[in-house]
């Protein structure tokens, strides 16, 4: 614990606050202790597509960035306000080294999100909207009431008057 422990740098943010932009150069992750992180990229017509929510218990980041030490392409934003751990990407590769077993929970972690993320493209292709909502419902049950709809509506690619309409019929 007293090698890990110093690593992670506790902060409060606010409901609003921007973590990261596109075009930052992204070398920190965010494990989140409470609250609600959105993460978006905003398109070259200024849509934002909301990509992740993040909740309690799960790590958050620009993954693509973080891993090739390149500049962002998300943003992610505090939908509530939250308590987060951040950690550099230094320190974590030092804690991999010194530590092979966290190297491994690491690992897993991502190999869970990026099982998720390929079902949800799956999804995407394969499902229809209605499907698409309600599987988001079973895989964030508490968030509705926390989340706007337009939110909701952009990480499920539809207008929030569909979303409106596949409330109403279910």
């Amino acid at each position: 614990m007293k090698t890990i422990e110093p690593l992670f740098h506790k902060i409060n943010i606010k409901k609003g606050t921007i973590l990261l932009n596109a075009g930052d150069v992204v070398d920190v992750q965010y494990y989140i202790l409470e609250g609600c992180l959105r993460t978006f990229h905003t398109d070259s017509h200024g849509k934002e597509h909301t990509i992740q929510f993040g909740i309690e218990d799960w790590w958050v980041s620009d993954y693509t960035a973080f891993i090739d030490s390149d500049k962002a392409i998300l943003t992610i934003e505090a939908i509530q306000d939250s308590t987060l751990y951040k950690i550099s990407k230094q320190d974590i590769n030092n804690l991999f080294s010194k530590i092979p077993k966290i190297d491994s929970y690491f690992r897993l972690k991502l190999e869970r999100s990026f099982a998720a993320f390929q079902k949800r493209i799956l999804s995407y292709l394969s499902q229809s909207a209605a499907e698409r909502y309600l599987n988001f419902i079973n895989t964030y049950p508490n968030i509705e009431k926390n989340v706007k709809n337009y939110h909701i509506a952009s990480y499920l690619g539809m207008t929030t008057e569909s979303l409106s309409r596949i409330r109403k019929e279910l």
